[in-house]
Formats: C-alpha cells, structure tokens, sequence
C-alpha cells in the first residue's frame, strides 16, 4: 500500500494528510478534520518546510519536519543536508527520516519527511563497539554501534565532511550485492537497498547514525527477510520504522486487550487456559516458555509480560538487521566496509 501510494497519480486536497493544506482543514469522508492544525514554517537549505507536532506522540516533542511541496519521499545526499541543518536550527532535536522503500520505512512515502524530537533514544545511548577508518575521512570519527539492527555512526565537527562520506557509504550501498549474507542489491529490477539516517548534535559536534536496511522477500519470508520472522507476529507483525529503529516499540493496540486476558489466563488456569481461548491462543506458545522461566503470580505477572515483550522486541530488531550479531555477520559487516573504503 505504501509502494503503491508513493507510485499513484496524485489527486484530491490535501492529497495527503502530510500536506500543508491540512492546517485548518474542515474534513471529509475520507480525510479527518484539521481545524486545530498548526504549522510553523521553516527553511530547510533555502526551501520552504513546515514544521508541527505529530498527533500520535510518541515521545517527548515529537514533531514532524515535512516539505510544504508534494514530492516523494527520497534519501539521497541532500536528505543529509536537510537533517544537518535541521539540527543546526534545532540542536536539543534529533531528526531521522524512514527509509525510502516499502516494508523498511514507514506509511507514508508520498511525501518527504523526517520526524524529530527532543528525546534521546536507546539506540542514541548505544556505544560503538568498533572503530572504522573511512580512507579520505580520516577526519571523522566512525564506527559500527553496539545494537540490534545494523548501524554506521559518523561525527565530525565538519558537517561537509559528514554530508560527503554518508552520500559514499549510500551510494555503496545501493549497489552493493553480498550473497553470503544474503544481501542483494536488487532482484529483477526490483532496489532493494536503502538507509535509515538519524542526526543529532553531541558535544558541539554533528553526528550521523546511518541504518543498513534491505526489503528483499521470499516465499519463506513473504513480509521479508528483514523484518519481524512469523515467529514474532503474535506481537509485532508490523514495518520497523525510524521509531523502533532506534529502540522504541511501537506496538498494535490489540495487545492492550490481549495482554490484560492473558494475564488473567496465566493466574487463574495456565497455559492449557491459553490454548483454549480465541483471543489469546496465539500466544500459547509464547506463555509456555514465559512460564517456564518465571513463577507467575497474579502480583507479578504483568511486570513479567512486560519484560517479556520488551525481549520479543529486541528479537523484532535482530530480524531487521541486515547483519546478524554473530561471527558471521561481523566478518560480513566488515566486507561491506572494505567495498566503501576500495570505492
């Protein structure tokens, strides 16, 4: 749905409710009402953007950065420039931007976005467990993250320097195959490859997360290969975005329900309960081995199912990297770096 919105010939007003023409806006059928809709307007590298506050707050200040003119989502060089000066007008916001296709970005890639905020994010709290020499940036400082998906951190006080370097690794990127890992560039035509940026000041420098995503599916993996694995749909079925790209789940509201019921089973009958119940019996399988580590009490047992859905959430982030934190996928990381550096 979102390839496709992103692709359709574009009609109607506002033709998305990202548009500037939201503000004020009286509703129809099927579009909602905006009459209390506010925007402040920004230049962003000499263009006009509009800045607001997202209706679904996430977390603090959560805020949208969208271009006042209706063009397709895109990350390219000048994204980072976007996200740069962003930063340089806000520098207490991070800004991030989805990727820009399908399954590995989010809802809406008719209309270029970032969404930003004044939050500091697990995965911003996340160390480099390894240093990288870019051959010609010796200037910057970079390495690979300690965390689940898999992530290139820049910083520099030169935003030039940044801008460049993140421009080479996409570019790399883009049209880089590694059937070993099960990485391809493309497959009939189809790109594949792509990037989640997030930018942020730290310590008076400019700094730069660059998320590898890849969107290929297979009959194995219909939703795709690297996103969350059938196993995980019970809680989490839906398309990693910025947000939970770094380390904030945002999850279906059936859970809410489904959790509560669940709890009740557990105390009250079990996990043979679980199995009988047509709401819950999807996660049957899943209590039993909650059950199995832990002696559930009717006072600890939603403190234990939150735990445990905040561990089946780090696994809905390992699904998403494109490089397992494993032996195999550290030598693989490093393959791809060697690719950027002999470019």
């Amino acid at each position: 749905a979102s390839a496709a919105a992103k692709l359709a010939m574009q009609s109607g007003y506002p033709i998305c409710l990202l548009c500037y023409e939201n503000v004020g806006y009286a509703g129809r059928v099927n579009s909602p009402a905006r009459q209390n809709h506010r925007v402040i307007s920004l230049k962003i590298n000499d263009t006009d953007w509009g800045l607001q506050y997202s209706p679904y707050v996430y977390y603090n200040e959560h805020c949208i950065l969208f271009n006042k003119k209706h063009t397709p989502m895109v990350i390219d060089r000048s994204a980072f420039e976007k996200l740069f000066d962003f930063v340089r007008q806000f520098p207490h916001y991070f800004i991030g931007s989805n990727a820009d296709l399908p399954i590995v970005g989010g809802s809406i890639l008719s209309h270029e976005h970032f969404q930003g905020g004044h939050y500091t994010f697990a995965m911003a709290k996340a160390h480099v467990e390894e240093k990288i020499v870019f051959k010609g940036f010796e200037n910057v400082d970079a390495g690979i993250v300690k965390w689940p998906m898999s992530v290139i951190r820049i910083n520099s006080e030169d935003k030039n320097a940044l801008v460049d370097l993140a421009d080479k690794i996409l570019k790399a990127w883009r049209g880089y195959t590694d059937e070993e890992a099960f990485i391809y560039a493309e497959t009939e035509g189809e790109p594949h490859n792509t990037i989640t940026p997030i930018a942020r000041m730290r310590n008076g420098r400019y700094e730069l997360d660059l998320v590898l995503r890849n969107n290929i599916t297979t009959e194995e993996y219909p939703l795709g290969v690297y996103h969350p694995h059938q196993e995980l749909h019970h809680i989490k079925k839906e398309n990693i975005g910025l947000i939970e790209v770094m380390g904030l789940a945002v999850l279906p509201s059936r859970l809410k329900g489904e959790m509560e019921k669940l709890a009740q089973v557990l105390v009250t009958e079990g996990t043979e309960g679980v199995r009988r119940d047509k709401l819950i019996e999807k996660h049957a399988d899943w209590a039993e081995e909650i059950s199995k580590k832990n002696n559930i009490t009717a006072e600890n047992v939603h403190e234990v199912l939150q735990k445990e859905i905040g561990i089946v959430f780090a696994k809905v982030l390992e699904h998403a990297g494109v490089y397992k934190r494993n032996k195999d996928g550290k030598a693989a990381f490093e393959r791809f770096i060697d690719y950027v550096n002999n470019k």
